[in-house]
């Protein structure tokens, strides 16, 4: 009888545990774009604000039917504030910078895209398509870009997108996919 109790206690302890242990995954998203589908995992704990914001645009469908506006090759693969008529959507405030979280700009990684002020980060993002050590703190002017995720599956996706022939239109849309990349929807995973 003994030995069944400190059985029974002993799966659920087990059982807890790998709830708890389970409980601190890191959410992953799913994009889905006209040139394929990639997964993306969040690093919560080291960039909280920016998974959060990221998260909120996802869950109310913010990025639905935006593009990939910037792509260039050998660098990186910008979106999620355009829709594919080069109108921007509103967004929420600017958010805090974390690239001071130790996290780097290599190949593979989601960060927030932002103006020339360190803080002005709202719903736009890039993913690297190699090492940009350029990009992290303290370059290029100090602040840096804040690294919040990776790439998990699809980075062939990725470097498809950067592959698309682009244009210039006018001055404000430099390295424009000839074809729009349309960004169909993110969703959490898990």
């Amino acid at each position: 009888m003994l030995k069944k109790l400190i059985c029974a206690v002993a799966m659920v302890v087990l059982t807890v545990g790998l709830a708890c242990a389970e409980g601190k995954k890191n959410p992953v998203v799913a994009m889905e774009t006209s040139l394929g589908n990639v997964k993306i995992e969040l690093f919560q704990k080291e960039a909280p604000i920016s998974v959060k914001n990221f998260l909120d645009y996802a869950g109310n469908g913010f990025y639905n039917g935006t593009i990939f506006h910037r792509v260039i090759p050998g660098f990186m693969a910008q979106g999620g504030g355009f829709t594919a008529d080069r109108k921007q959507k509103p967004t929420n405030g600017p958010i805090k910078n974390e690239a001071a979280n130790g996290l780097k700009n290599d190949r593979g990684t989601i960060a927030m895209a932002r103006t020339s002020a360190p803080d002005s980060a709202t719903a736009q993002f890039f993913i690297n398509v190699v090492n940009n050590e350029m990009l992290n703190r303290p370059n290029p002017d100090g602040a840096g870009y804040a690294v919040f995720g990776k790439v998990i599956e699809g980075m062939d996706v990725v470097d498809k997108i950067v592959s698309v022939k682009t244009q210039n239109v006018n001055m404000v849309f430099q390295n424009f996919p000839v074809t729009p990349v349309v960004i169909k929807s993110v969703s959490v995973v898990k």
